[in-house]
């Protein structure tokens, strides 16, 4: 079976528990305003450059067989003659991205750590993924995903994980569908099975100033959740600043549509006058 990742970061921290592999799968459902791995959003290569660095001599564009999409040929890496362009977005096989994984497996076991497959959004690729997933046991494994799936997609996933992590990004569907281009009913129907269900679950908030970091909205993600029978923990992620600097390197223009400047609020109460376990990261 074969996939198309764009990137593995290795020895990870904040993807579950311990020391972990984290597998990047390409292409993502959902246009959220301000996603961090733009590169990450279309299915198809995407030429990343370091424009920091990049001279401007236009070496890359000279040798690009179809200018304006990019295939993943792979000649501007070539071209540049600083070496500062990479192609996002590789088919691979299940097998060689588990055996290079497992190199590490004694460490990620030792850790308590494992693997998490997050994107983009994983669940695009249900084939590739739960085949990748079956190569890497016994390691723990985990899915970080937006729940934006078909219900059968969503459990047959979620069934072969050691843990989900699962994004809410608010709960009122008209301001979900303005800031990530889809309303959240599906989403809901996901996280409504999966707290029923016994499978391990973290919920993952990212924290975004002026949208949904209100005590309103993450009340109402509080009373969401409970109930829940296997849910670990709710992680609040607070915007960060460089989410937009990967725009330009990848051609894209960031319109983020809220205020980047102030720094979102943080707000724990909810979660824990519900007794749920808290983190801000």
């Amino acid at each position: 079976m074969k996939g198309r990742i764009f990137d593995i970061e290795e020895f990870a921290v904040y993807d579950g528990p311990g020391i972990r592999s984290t597998v990047f799968f390409k292409g993502c459902p959902l246009r959220c305003k301000w996603c961090h791995n733009p590169e990450g959003l279309d299915f198809s290569p995407t030429r990343v450059t370091k424009l920091q660095l990049c001279m401007h001599c236009s070496a890359c564009d000279s040798v690009c067989p179809s200018p304006g999409k990019c295939t993943g040929c792979g000649a501007c890496e070539k071209a540049c003659p600083k070496g500062l362009i990479r192609i996002a977005g590789r088919e691979v096989e299940a097998k060689d991205v588990a055996d290079q994984i497992l190199k590490n497996a004694g460490l990620l076991m030792q850790s308590g750590g494992g693997v998490t497959f997050s994107g983009g959004e994983a669940l695009m690729q249900t084939d590739f993924l739960l085949e990748l997933n079956s190569l890497l046991k016994p390691l723990h494994t985990a899915v970080e995903t937006s729940g934006y799936a078909s219900e059968n997609v969503f459990q047959r996933a979620a069934k072969e994980m050691d843990l989900v992590i699962m994004d809410i990004k608010h709960t009122d569907p008209a301001v979900h569908k303005e800031y990530t281009g889809v309303d959240n009913e599906l989403i809901l129907k996901n996280l409504s099975w999966l707290m029923q269900s016994m499978i391990p679950f973290r919920i993952r908030v990212p924290l975004i100033p002026g949208v949904n970091d209100t005590e309103e909205n993450l009340t109402s993600t509080a009373r969401l959740l409970e109930g829940a029978k296997a849910l670990e923990m709710i992680e609040l992620l607070p915007y960060h600043t460089a989410a937009g600097a990967k725009y330009a390197s990848v051609r894209k223009e960031y319109r983020p549509g809220f205020d980047t400047s102030i720094r979102p609020n943080a707000i724990t109460e909810p979660f824990l006058l519900r007794n749920m376990e808290v983190h801000v990261l």
